[in-house]
């Protein structure tokens, strides 16, 4: 059989599945990217895992057709073997497109390509309804389509989409630039998107250590360095003013330690590191570790032992740039928090609209990620610092992904997250709430 005739039979068995299922589905899946508490799972399990296989790569015409539950990992390998890449790859090798493009995706390429959801032309989603709908920018679920991102699966869940790719070259060339106070780092960063690079992040170690990563795509290198094992990328950033990688080890630069998060389990430490193998250095091995720690307190019994109060703050946040100084002095004034991964991201189409992801699409917008605990003497109630950053994201005419920890209130998430628009698309697509609401399941815990 070819590839997309196993898709039929595999998407005939999903909504056969879901038919006999009552209220409250939810995914089966080995490896998730949420970083929010959850209740315990109740309901039925959803098994959509089989729907893991690249169906056709198109690298003349720049598309890749493909199931929603393949990783990233798998879904890049085989478009670079075509000499193209999608659009955008979100930094984690587990990360699946079809959750990127139901919750929200991110990367270097974002300045110029958008969000991974931008990025899409098709999304084939299976509905509360159990109905199997194509949803295209102008076809007759074009509501759909512009609804789907950031509703978490409570809309349906993604059985194919089609993305866009982009060509590419052998190696990568990277630059660091320095800078020194806030205000210039932000000017530099909206001249370096206004440019010709092929990527554009950056890092804030400090107030006087800011840097933006300006890569290209190159077809040689004087020397490749290697980040998959005993270095540590992000280190390099303050070393080496330019630097050389493999293509497939650029996309993958940040997988290796988890950004810099590897640190709290002890993995920057170079007999740890040895000890552990490369196989292990990675975001897979490192989520399972930390939610077992998780489920079984150690951390809290940790901050307990010590006398110390901790919150989780995993967080990223867009804003419009010419408002994310001011947020970055809130970050080291109140949270603390540092590194910062700073990603810039614009739509490509200023005509598109995401009804519940709502950016400006003729806006430049700062992506800042920030992932760490929190720890004071004082005690504070339950999501103080998380609210804080959700109240100032908001006065600054900001937006927050919905991936981690969430506490607005149920009027104001709504009126951010476009709650009229939103109870439409419920009743259309899910009208018995098989799934579950999306601040329920965001804010709630459900």
């Amino acid at each position: 059989m070819t590839p997309r005739e196993v898709f039929a039979q595999k998407r005939a068995r999903a909504v056969e599945q879901l038919a006999v299922s009552g209220p409250g589905v939810r995914l089966a899946k080995d490896t998730s990217n949420l970083f929010r508490d959850r209740r315990p799972p109740a309901g039925t399990r959803l098994d959509l895992r089989a729907f893991n296989q690249v169906l056709e790569v198109n690298a003349a015409q720049g598309w890749v057709d493909v199931e929603g539950m393949t990783p990233y990992d798998a879904l890049t390998d085989a478009t670079l073997q075509q000499g193209t890449m999608p659009a955008v790859v979100p930094e984690l090798k587990s990360i699946t497109i079809g959750g990127a493009a139901a919750g929200v995706g991110i990367e270097a390429t974002s300045f110029r390509q958008g969000l991974v959801h931008e990025s899409l032309s098709e999304i084939e989603v299976l509905t509360g309804d159990g109905r199997v709908l194509v949803c295209t920018p102008d076809g007759a679920h074009r509501d759909l389509f512009f609804g789907f991102p950031s509703s978490y699966g409570t809309l349906g869940y993604c059985l194919r989409l089609k993305a866009r790719t982009v060509p590419v070259r052998p190696y990568v060339e990277v630059v660091h630039h320095r800078y020194r106070d806030s205000r210039h780092f932000f000017e530099e960063l909206a001249e370096r998107c206004a440019g010709d690079a092929d990527f554009v992040d950056g890092v804030v170690f400090g107030p006087e250590a800011l840097y933006i990563n300006e890569a290209r795509f190159v077809g040689d290198a004087p020397g490749i360095s290697d980040y998959s094992f005993q270095q540590i990328y992000y280190r390099s950033i303050r070393t080496k003013p330019v630097d050389y990688l493999k293509a497939r080890d650029y996309i993958w630069r940040w997988d290796t330690d988890w950004f810099w998060c590897s640190k709290n389990l002890g993995a920057q430490n170079p007999l740890v590191r040895r000890l552990l193998g490369r196989k292990r250095l990675n975001s897979r091995f490192y989520t399972r570790v930390m939610r077992r720690s998780s489920r079984w307190g150690l951390t809290d019994l940790a901050d307990r032992l010590r006398r110390r109060h901790a919150e989780s703050v995993i967080q990223d946040v867009d804003i419009p740039i010419e408002r994310a100084e001011e947020l970055l002095s809130f970050l080291e004034r109140e949270i603390g928090i540092r590194p910062v991964w700073i990603c810039p991201v614009r739509s490509p189409d200023p005509n598109a609209q995401f009804d519940l992801y709502p950016l400006r699409p003729e806006t430049l917008y700062v992506n800042f990620g920030f992932w760490d605990r929190v720890t004071t003497r004082k005690a504070y109630p339950p999501g103080h610092f998380n609210r804080l950053i959700e109240r100032k994201v908001s006065e600054l005419g900001g937006i927050k992904s919905l991936y981690s920890a969430s506490y607005f209130p149920e009027d104001e998430f709504w009126g951010i997250y476009n709650g009229a628009v939103y109870r439409e698309l419920k009743a259309k697509y899910d009208p018995n709430g098989r799934f579950e609401d999306l601040y329920a399941k965001c804010v709630r815990g459900a």
